[in-house]
């Protein structure tokens, strides 16, 4: 593993952007191109997005829940870093008890550099709105059932140990969950996402800075973009726009397009990658200045 990009008192991280379709073993070929990809540049972590896998087909992905984790938490392996597999769909709960009534959880979870899970998430708040595209209507509690745990684990490197709290994509609408994942020693908050491109479009970039400022945590946004085409035919537009902000709301890296870049007249590139680094001795300097943790009287 490469890190002479990372500063040694430094986390490295990087977001990726995918334009997943229904492919899952085209999309975990381009996932394995940018862990590797992410590795070689230095990175200690690598964000992959909500849905990585697939988008859509959902039951179907979920079937694969333990073969697909175990692939991603081989590329971890492979490429030394850690992984954090955005979302998957999981048929079953954390203590094994399989969803009811045929739902799922939405599950993002980070393996290790040696292939160890070290964290599963199941996400908490499920997307319900009405959206002025060709869907429409989306309401994400009809598929999935919602995690009721919040989730802060911690990610060693040889010089330190860093905290990272879990979201992912809705729950960056709520910032008493951000501020939860702060209370219980967060420096960092991973948001793989898939947001729509109107909802992402007028939020996205606000809402990743908003939760960084709530929390004073690096904020980590791996992002779905583009067009997703579906087995009925219709489309799903994403915002991408992957990106990560420091603790005071500094955007530190951006991939500033909802469309991956054209390597040729008929192909896309397969993926985006922003990188940045936690500088923790900076962030606590922040905190310190601004002591926003003490001064609660809601919370």
């Amino acid at each position: 593993m490469n890190h002479n990009q990372a500063n040694d008192q430094s986390f490295a991280v990087a977001a990726i952007q995918m334009n997943s379709q229904q492919d899952i073993e085209q999309n975990l070929a381009d996932i394995e191109t940018a862990i590797s990809a992410a590795s070689q540049q230095g990175a200690h972590m690598v964000v992959l997005p909500e849905n990585c896998c697939s988008m859509g087909q959902q039951s179907a992905t979920a079937e694969r829940f333990d073969e697909l984790s175990s692939t991603i938490a081989g590329y971890a392996s492979t490429h030394g870093i850690y992984v954090l597999a955005g979302s998957l769909p999981c048929p079953y709960r954390p203590d094994g008890i399989v969803v009811p009534d045929g739902r799922l959880r939405q599950v993002s979870q980070v393996f290790a550099p040696d292939g160890t899970r070290v964290a599963r998430y199941d996400k908490i708040h499920l997307f319900t709105a009405t959206v002025a595209d060709k869907t429409g209507s989306y309401n994400e509690a009809a598929t999935f059932e919602p995690g009721t745990q919040t989730v802060v684990t911690p990610l060693e490197t040889e010089d330190t140990v860093y905290q990272l709290g879990m979201m992912v994509c809705f729950d960056l609408r709520f910032p008493a969950l951000a501020q939860r994942l702060r209370q219980a020693g967060a420096d960092m908050l991973s948001a793989p996402s898939a947001f729509t491109y109107l909802t992402g479009q007028a939020h996205w970039s606000l809402l990743l800075r908003a939760r960084a400022l709530d929390s004073q945590c690096i904020v980590i946004g791996a992002a779905q973009g583009g067009d997703h085409t579906y087995q009925d035919g219709h489309t799903r537009q994403t915002w991408g726009h992957a990106a990560i902000t420091a603790y005071d709301g500094t955007v530190l890296s951006s991939y500033d397009d909802s469309e991956l870049q054209k390597v040729s007249a008929t192909e896309n590139q397969r993926y985006a990658m922003v990188m940045a680094s936690l500088d923790k001795s900076q962030q606590q300097q922040g905190r310190q200045k601004l002591p926003i943790f003490d001064c609660h009287r809601l919370a």
